[in-house]
C-alpha cells in the first residue's frame, strides 16, 4: 500500500509540476504582451537592436522556452501523464523525467535557431532587394500558405498519429532508467516537430508572447494532437489558414501580428 501511495503521489506531484511551469509560462507571456515589452522580444528586433548574434540567439532562444512551455506542453499532457504513469515506481523517475523534458525543450531549441537564422536571411535578402522590399506581404502570405500545405501532407498525419496513441510508442520504447527518459524525451519531441513545426513558423512570424496567436495556434494544436476531434479538423484548419495566406497577400496588415 505505501509503495502504491508513492507511486501516485509521484505521479500527481509530476504532472500538477508540469500544470504550474505551463501556468506561469502564460502569465509571463501576457505580462510581456500586456506590459508593452513583447516588441524587444520579436525576432527582427533582436537582431536589429546591436547585440552581437550569439546575445540576440540567447534572446529568442529564452523567450522560445517560454513558448514553448505555453503552447507545446499542454499538448503533451497525455503523454506525460501516461509516462509518469508508466515510469512513477522507478527509483530514478525524478531524472528521467528532467532528462525527458530537458530532450524535449532541447529539440524546440533547436528549431528556433534554426528560424532564428533562416529569418535573417531571408531579411537581409529581402533588404537588399528593392522589388521584394516592396512585396514585403510575400513573407507573411508565404508563411500561412506553408502552414495550409503542411496541415494536408502525410507526415502530418502520421506524426498526429504517433502523438495521439503515446501507449504504443511507449509499449514500443519504454525501458526503465534515467537515460531512456532522455531517449523516449527526444523521440516524441521529434513527433511533436513534425506535427507541428510549421504552425510554430507562424508564431514565430507573429512574434513572441502575441497572446492572441498563441492562444489560437495552442487550441489547434491541442485538438489535433490530444483530442479525438483532431482527425476532423486538420483540413478545415489547412483551409482556413489558406484563406489567411490570401488575405495577407492581397490586403498586407489586415492580419495582426502578420
Amino acid at each position: 500500500m505505501a509503495t502504491n501511495a508513492a507511486h501516485w503521489y509521484r505521479r500527481f506531484h509530476a504532472i500538477g509540476f508540469l500544470g504550474c511551469v505551463v501556468a506561469v509560462a502564460w502569465l509571463v507571456s501576457a505580462w510581456v504582451e500586456l506590459s508593452g515589452n513583447a516588441v524587444q522580444l520579436h525576432h527582427h528586433t533582436v537582431y536589429e537592436s546591436g547585440r552581437p548574434l550569439w546575445a540576440a540567439a540567447l534572446v529568442v532562444l529564452a523567450a522560445w522556452q517560454l513558448m514553448t512551455a505555453a503552447m507545446m506542453l499542454p499538448s503533451s499532457v497525455g503523454f506525460l501523464r501516461l509516462y509518469a504513469t508508466t515510469a512513477a515506481r522507478a527509483p530514478d523517475f525524478p531524472i528521467a523525467l528532467t532528462l525527458f523534458l530537458a530532450a524535449y525543450f532541447a529539440v524546440w531549441s533547436a528549431f528556433a535557431l534554426a528560424a532564428f537564422t533562416g529569418d535573417m536571411l531571408l531579411h537581409r535578402i529581402v533588404d537588399a532587394s528593392p522589388w521584394l522590399t516592396l512585396h514585403s506581404s510575400l513573407i507573411p502570405a508565404g508563411t500561412l500558405a506553408l502552414a495550409a500545405a503542411y496541415q494536408f501532407t502525410p507526415l502530418k498525419d502520421a506524426c498526429l498519429k504517433a502523438c495521439r496513441h503515446p501507449g504504443i510508442y511507449l509499449m514500443r520504447h519504454y525501458r526503465r532508467g534515467a537515460l531512456n527518459g532522455l531517449r523516449i524525451g527526444l523521440g516524441h519531441a521529434l513527433y511533436c516537430l513534425g506535427c507541428c513545426w510549421a504552425l510554430m513558423l507562424v508564431m514565430f512570424a507573429a512574434g513572441v508572447a502575441h497572446l492572441a496567436w498563441m492562444g489560437l495556434l495552442a487550441v489547434l494544436m491541442f485538438v489535433e494532437k490530444a483530442t479525438p476531434a483532431g482527425d476532423r479538423i486538420v483540413m478545415p484548419a489547412g483551409a482556413a489558414f489558406g484563406v489567411l495566406a490570401a488575405i495577407a497577400l492581397l490586403a498586407p496588415g489586415a492580419i495582426p501580428g502578420l
